[in-house]
């Protein structure tokens, strides 16, 4: 009542400051109103909210198996268990992805290092300048490794030097090394994640096992490649970085005998510049199970076309709270 009784006077003293003190009073009846909404916001708490969009890196080539550029969204049609879904999502333009490189330095690999840390590099030269990447340095133990602790680096040199701060010793925990990747890759920032597997052997060190590594990548949503480098027959299993590799959209390389791992690494950089980016937001259902994708072209003129992505994702993965999001916001 004290603030309406002073309003009254002064627009009993003078006409010609009516807005002025009108605007006055407004304000202060506001402010009371915004802190008591704080409070009232302040013991509800923050909101968190759920990231419900599917993202898919998918490759086009044609015969020759070059890049199919310049294809518009309507030429796509996205599946989920053999439902059309209408697509959110789609790009074209080469876009920055989260990277990490598992590095395998079990002791087999000594001689092979330098040759990695070159192919680390010559990866980096070759990828967006905007990507975000790390390396795992794993043998018996796993380790992210970067110079100064840092979560990412865009620097070739920075990638090389962790790659070479580890000597080659121990056993092979293969399993536990993809498992730290697909977490460390959900620090990043960007939609579009991969990761890229260096390794000559199987595993025989790990406390996980492939079926957890299966599960992990298919909530991740990353794409896997693997570099697969000649070793001790008895502890090679090509086949778990295939199965990987194709059940995640990526490709898996095995060079030959003076085949350059360089050559190899920037190809992969290649591969994921030269792709679409498609978004889907799936149907609510109340499981967790695994959700088959299939992605078809559809392009006159251009004879028959190849389309690589994703075999599917884990419904789990669309659970995942987004910390300190507020109400209303995606």
């Amino acid at each position: 009542m004290n603030l309406v009784t002073s309003c009254c006077k002064l627009l009993s003293r003078s006409r010609g400051v009516v807005a002025v003190v009108l605007l006055l009073c407004a304000a202060a009846a506001y402010a009371r109103t915004a802190q008591s909404a704080q409070s009232t916001s302040a013991g509800q708490g923050t909101i968190s909210v759920e990231t419900a969009l599917v993202v898919l890196p998918v490759r086009v080539t044609g015969a020759d198996g070059d890049f199919v550029s310049g294809l518009a969204q309507e030429r796509f049609r996205v599946y989920e268990d053999g439902r059309r879904q209408p697509i959110a999502l789609f790009r074209q333009e080469d876009t920055p992805v989260t990277v990490g490189l598992v590095v395998d330095h079990s002791r087999s690999m000594g001689p092979k290092l330098s040759g990695v840390a070159a192919a680390v590099s010559a990866f980096a030269q070759s990828s967006n300048p905007d990507d975000e990447m790390f390396v795992v340095d794993f043998s018996d133990n796993v380790s992210v490794e970067l110079p100064g602790g840092k979560p990412f680096t865009s620097n070739p040199q920075e990638l090389a030097q962790a790659v070479s701060a580890v000597s080659a010793r121990g056993m092979t925990a293969l399993y536990d090394a993809v498992a730290e990747g697909l977490n460390h890759l959900q620090l990043g920032r960007w939609d579009k994640k991969a990761l890229i597997i260096v390794s000559d052997g199987g595993d025989n060190a790990s406390g996980r096992k492939y079926a957890d590594i299966l599960e992990l990548s298919r909530r991740s949503q990353a794409v896997i490649y693997a570099i697969g480098l000649v070793g001790a027959p008895e502890e090679e299993n090509p086949g778990v970085l295939r199965r990987l590799s194709k059940d995640t959209g990526g490709l898996a390389f095995f060079p030959a005998q003076g085949e350059s791992i360089s050559d190899i690494s920037a190809r992969i950089a290649h591969d994921l510049r030269e792709q679409y980016t498609l978004g889907f937001t799936p149907e609510k259902r109340n499981d967790d199970s695994f959700r088959k994708i299939h992605v078809e072209v559809t392009a006159p003129g251009l004879g028959k076309l190849q389309v690589r992505t994703r075999s599917g994702y884990s419904a789990a993965a669309l659970k995942r709270p987004v910390a300190g999001a507020s109400k209303g916001q995606s």
